[in-house]
């Protein structure tokens, strides 16, 4: 059995999505990162970045219990524990994982912050707000022109790459970004949207989760002192 320790958010939906296409046994634990859960010790003694998402594998690959933190990490893991996303061939592996540090190093990042200098930051940064805008639609972009050579990111097959960079894409609109302007990836991404597992997936805690820019305190947990306190 395999716990999940994640939120609503696009890295925790990224192994929400991956355990519902897996088929693994899992048990889901929400860390509420509004509230301040992932500071706590439990936590941090299985991710000590103090970022969601992080697992515990009962069954690791020597059957004694495993634990990982980061996403891209836990996607290779699952990937490799169930056979499946990840490709057949060494160039089929390495090309996935190719595409998927893209999204690790790229996509995550630069995405993430234009969500905050466009809707969390607390004064409005026009330099900030125009670099991580054209850098979002620099990713689209690159995005697109892949996928005019194939159907998915690392080819003609769905892998944990495309798994990791869909849940990003889902907040185009906050990212200043128009999905018309990228025809193949629109194609791709309403594609992997009808998929039963992603559908699950997405949904996992988004009952309960909460805007963070309705909430004084969650911003204060995300982006205030506490963020940046020694532990």
């Amino acid at each position: 059995m395999i716990d999940v320790y994640s939120d609503a958010t696009p890295n925790g939906h990224k192994i929400h999505i991956m355990l519902e296409e897996c088929g693994l046994p899992y048990r889901i634990h929400r860390v509420n990162i509004g509230e301040g859960d992932q500071f706590k010790p439990e936590f941090l003694a299985i991710s000590p970045n103090n970022k969601i998402p992080a697992i515990v594998d009962a069954d690791g690959p020597d059957g004694k219990p495993i634990s990982l933190f980061e996403s891209g990490a836990i996607l290779v893991y699952l990937a490799s524990k169930a056979g499946r996303f990840l490709g057949n061939t060494d160039r089929e592996r390495f090309t996935t994982l190719q595409w998927l540090m893209f999204q690790m190093g790229g996509v995550g990042p630069m995405l993430g912050q234009a969500h905050h200098f466009r809707i969390y930051a607390p004064e409005k940064i026009e330099y900030a707000i125009n670099r991580y805008t054209n850098e979002a639609k620099r990713l689209y972009g690159v995005i697109d022109k892949q996928l005019a050579n194939s159907a998915y990111l690392a080819g003609d097959e769905y892998t944990i790459a495309d798994i990791a960079t869909f849940p990003w894409l889902r907040s185009w609109k906050r990212q200043g970004v128009e999905l018309d302007d990228y025809p193949r990836l629109k194609r791709w991404f309403e594609e992997i949207a009808e998929r039963p597992a992603v559908k699950r997936g997405v949904a996992t805690f988004a009952d309960a989760a909460k805007p963070l820019e309705d909430s004084a305190k969650a911003r204060e947990m995300l982006f205030g002192a506490v963020q940046y306190a020694r532990r």
